[in-house]
């Protein structure tokens, strides 16, 4: 816990556990708060994802939470603990979960809360409604995180999320790529999504790998995954499961590009400036998650069954059409300006 003779009396506690993407959309929105309100955190996430605030100017410390913290009885403990060890502290809820939720029950300070849209989340979703879709889109995911604090929002450009990447850690990824014979103009590929519908089938990445090569382009693959794309020849350059989370986004940090889906490393590539081309499908910009970077490049069809989840856990009856019809033509087109 910091001490008061160690930071600024402007700090406060900030939680958000949930998937990577959503904690690295923060990033840029704690950086915000701390140029505009002088304000400082602590953090309280995922203890994998804790290593993301590493060198974040706007953060004092990221306090890991294990998954064996987070469930039932031993949540409520944690939960105690926390709210006792920050007591009079302000709270930042930018998750809105059950768990967070019971730990503003807790907490003796002041507790804000960001406006998750869910309502009108629903709305869009079973009825396509249009009121419901304007609001979506007035403002995107980093923006209703600011809303905890700033109503109107603050413009989307100026919460891009930011992970803060060390000299070493950059030397040591241009380090591992020249080992595996690769240059400093590599495509990076992230062919994975906790929810497989949100991404390419594997015989499409695969067609996609072996046209970069027949163009004589480098390319390497991230991720996290239990099968791996390649267990060929080419699984030299298949980091995946391979590297840790600091070296995937200093790896992305030397990457001209980053081709993906809808995933937690699009919205990591553009925290350290790389651009993306990400292909969506069953997500659609009302869910607030379209990558900001300003060469950033968003492919998706018009299709009427789009969005069919808000996660892209349901198969819609179209049969992953949306993403089917995105061809490796059609990639590679906008891949021409990083080749």
């Amino acid at each position: 816990m910091p001490g008061s003779g160690s930071v600024m009396n402007d700090w406060a506690v900030v939680i958000r556990l949930s998937s990577m993407g959503d904690i690295v959309l923060t990033t840029g929105v704690l950086e915000h708060w701390r140029e505009t309100r002088g304000l400082r955190v602590v953090v309280l996430t995922r203890d994998r994802f804790a290593p993301l605030f590493r060198g974040h100017p706007a953060v004092i410390d990221a306090i890991p939470i294990a998954p064996a913290q987070v469930t039932g009885v031993a949540w409520a403990k944690t939960a105690r603990r926390l709210a006792k060890e920050y007591q009079g502290r302000l709270l930042v809820d930018l998750h809105g979960s059950l768990r967070s939720r019971a730990l503003a029950l807790l907490w003796s300070g002041p507790v804000v809360r960001y406006p998750a849209f869910r309502r009108e989340r629903q709305r869009f979703l079973r009825d396509r409604s249009p009121a419901a879709g304007q609001s979506l889109r007035s403002a995107n995911i980093p923006q209703r995180y600011a809303m905890a604090l700033d109503r109107p929002p603050p413009a989307g450009d100026t919460l891009r999320p930011r992970v803060y990447l060390s000299s070493a850690e950059m030397d040591a990824a241009r380090s591992l790529l020249q080992s595996h014979g690769l240059g400093d103009r590599v495509i990076a590929v992230h062919p994975y999504a906790t929810h497989p519908l949100k991404t390419w089938q594997e015989r499409e990445w695969r067609e996609l790998a072996q046209s970069l090569d027949v163009r004589g382009l480098q390319w390497i693959v991230l991720g996290k995954s239990p099968l791996p794309l390649f267990d060929t020849p080419e699984s030299d350059r298949d980091f995946t499961n391979r590297t840790d989370l600091r070296m995937t986004a200093a790896l992305l940090a030397c990457a001209t590009v980053l081709v993906t889906a809808d995933s937690g490393p699009m919205h990591l590539a553009e925290a350290v400036g790389t651009p993306v081309i990400a292909l969506f499908g069953p997500t659609t910009r009302e869910w607030g998650f379209y990558p900001g970077g300003p060469r950033d490049i968003v492919m998706e069809l018009p299709m009427t069954c789009r969005p069919c989840s808000l996660h892209g856990r349901v198969r819609s009856a179209c049969g992953q059409e949306c993403l089917r019809a995105i061809t490796t033509e059609s990639v590679l087109a906008q891949l021409e300006p990083f080749g």
